[in-house]
């Protein structure tokens, strides 16, 4: 393991209070080292310089916690539960989490299917359990059996407006579930624009939390919006629909 990104990944995480294990820290440096080989072959992200990746990545991902007082309480709310993360693109925020949080269940959804092949390169290099990635449109994925209300919680990182993320993520969630979306300090015109989505399609906003990412101009807002309603079986609607014509 590679002391110099060991340590400075372990100072930024610490800054929010993440504190990891060497077997966490080790897993996150081959999940980068991964990152970088295969954006050279495919379009992953244009953020590849280690420090960059640390804090518009993976702290980003993680900063949830903001949303709970301590790391206990974040252990607690996901352990055991089970999180699909929708557009999940290079594993964000799917495969951090899944790395800070051994015991959630995870399943990764993306429309790529190069893409979905590095996922699962990243999964069988970091010796990651109880998480899978599936090749697919989430307007299909979501009327499937298998996968619509099945999840207690969904998540989503620049895919989409907040309105057109709704019906997407939402139909995957339970009843009493949560869809966590995270956005930037554009949040709030968002949530005022998707009034009508979330009624139709059965959420409810609970909470927000916004803040900046380790000092820098980096805003950002993370939602909380619980499903409290089934979501009517014709949603979501056929690819294109929703965002051609937002809820």
């Amino acid at each position: 393991m590679d002391n110099n990104k060991a340590k400075y990944l372990s100072d930024v995480l610490s800054e929010s209070n993440i504190i990891l294990s060497d077997i966490q820290i080790e897993q996150f440096i081959n999940y980068y080292d991964l990152l970088v080989e295969w954006n050279e072959k495919i379009n992953l992200t244009s953020i590849v310089e280690f420090e960059d990746v640390c804090i518009k990545h993976f702290l980003d991902c993680l900063s949830i916690i903001k949303a709970f007082d301590s790391l206990d309480n974040l252990y607690s709310y996901f352990n055991g539960k089970s999180l699909v993360d929708v557009g999940t693109g290079a594993g964000f925020p799917g495969i951090p989490l899944k790395i800070l949080l051994p015991n959630l269940s995870v399943t990764l959804i993306d429309s790529l299917d190069k893409r979905v092949k590095f996922l699962n390169e990243v999964i069988s290099k970091l010796s990651l359990n109880d998480i899978v990635a599936y090749h697919g449109r989430v307007e299909d994925l979501a009327i499937d059996s298998q996968f619509r209300e099945r999840f207690d919680y969904a998540t989503a990182r620049a895919v989409a407006s907040l309105p057109v993320l709704c019906e997407y993520c939402l139909p995957f969630v339970k009843v009493g579930g949560y869809f966590i979306s995270y956005k930037s300090e554009k949040a709030e015109a968002e949530l005022n624009l998707s009034a009508n989505a979330l009624s139709i399609l059965g959420g409810t906003f609970d909470r927000d939390v916004s803040f900046s990412l380790n000092d820098t101009d980096n805003s950002r807002t993370i939602l909380f919006i619980e499903k409290t309603s089934f979501t009517p079986d014709k949603y979501p609607r056929k690819a294109g629909k929703p965002v051609k014509k937002p809820l």
